[in-house]
């Protein structure tokens, strides 16, 4: 449940403030393969478990036979005006790479940019508030960080975990033949940018980010899945890309079974579309085969901040949204 902030919020929307807004704001997929497609360093080599081949949600590092070192980190624009809310998104989304790869957070560090001269500092006292809670209800401390002067609110968390080196959950295990699990419904992207656009409030969508990804990780370690990742900016068909690509695999959505936020359909009529949702959409249509509408491809694109797993598995309670296949001529396939 939102918890009140200070009289400072009611004289400033924290959405105004910035151009994007949450992991829509990401750079585009694209754009950012090819800066990283030149980088050696940070490549999985010896106790270096993840590094950059695949994009995966973090880095993971062994640290005995035992434990391995998980390492990420997460910040973004507003997505909301409240300032407590925004600071419970961030830092579940920001914990969520951690438990994508079917890890523990042990420790976060605050990321804050802040534009001094504009917004209050309570306000961003809000925002922290909203972060601590988060990492307390995650079992995570939180110890400092680092803040700076900024034209645009920004807030997120360095994090840092640890999780069993034979049970991690990685986006190149994905096998042929198994089935995909999502473990939260879509449309954050389209009702956020409502949101920015008209001050609209949407509290299922403020409860699904808040929604740590804690309970759906833990299932699926425990039934021995392997391949999973986060849908956060790429939206779900940008990740399952990125996953079945790495697994050297494809995929089939079934989007009749693929789970909506409500307001989301009626708001991509409406045309509350955010540019990254698009942008995802102009990425992997190449590499997608479907006779759907655009508009339906788009909500499979749609950018989401703090979303649920995607995992290669089933777990009860979670809808099946599709299935990873032998190697086809296109990566994707949505019927």
């Amino acid at each position: 449940m939102t918890t009140t902030s200070t009289a400072a919020h009611a004289q400033v929307r924290l959405t105004q403030l910035a151009a994007g807004g949450g992991c829509a704001c990401k750079v585009p997929p694209g754009e950012l393969e090819r800066v990283l497609a030149g980088l050696s360093a940070g490549k999985a080599v010896g106790d270096l478990l993840v590094g950059v081949e695949h994009g995966d949600d973090a880095a993971v590092v062994r640290i005995d036979g035992d434990r391995a070192l998980i390492a990420t980190a997460d910040f973004f624009t507003p997505v909301v005006d409240d300032p407590y809310d925004f600071g419970r998104i961030a830092a579940t989304n920001a914990l969520s790479d951690v438990y994508a790869m079917g890890g523990t957070p042990l420790l976060a560090l605050n990321l804050l940019s802040w534009p001094l001269e504009r917004v209050p500092l309570a306000v961003a006292a809000d925002v922290l508030r909203g972060g601590a809670d988060v990492c307390s209800a995650a079992g995570a401390h939180l110890a400092g960080g680092h803040s700076i002067d900024d034209a645009e609110p920004k807030y997120g968390l360095a994090v840092t975990g640890v999780a069993d080196p034979s049970r991690l959950l990685r986006n190149d295990a994905g096998r042929a033949g198994t089935p995909l699990t999502l473990t939260k419904p879509l449309g954050l992207g389209i009702l956020n940018n409502r949101h920015k656009a008209t001050g609209e409030v949407f509290p299922e969508a403020v409860e699904a980010m808040t929604t740590l990804n804690a309970d759906a990780s833990r299932a699926a370690v425990d039934a021995e899945v392997r391949a999973a990742t986060d849908v956060t900016g790429f939206g779900l068909l940008g990740h399952l890309l990125k996953l079945a690509r790495a697994s050297g695999v494809s995929a089939v959505v079934d989007a009749a079974a693929v789970p909506y936020l409500e307001g989301a359909r009626s708001s991509l009529a409406q045309g509350f579309v955010p540019g990254g949702s698009r942008r995802n959409l102009e990425w992997v249509i190449p590499h997608v085969s479907s006779s759907l509408p655009e508009d339906e491809l788009l909500l499979l694109a749609d950018a989401q901040t703090s979303g649920g797993l995607l995992i290669a598995g089933e777990l009860p309670g979670h809808p099946v949204v599709g299935e990873l296949v032998a190697p086809r001529t296109h990566v994707l396939t949505v019927a």
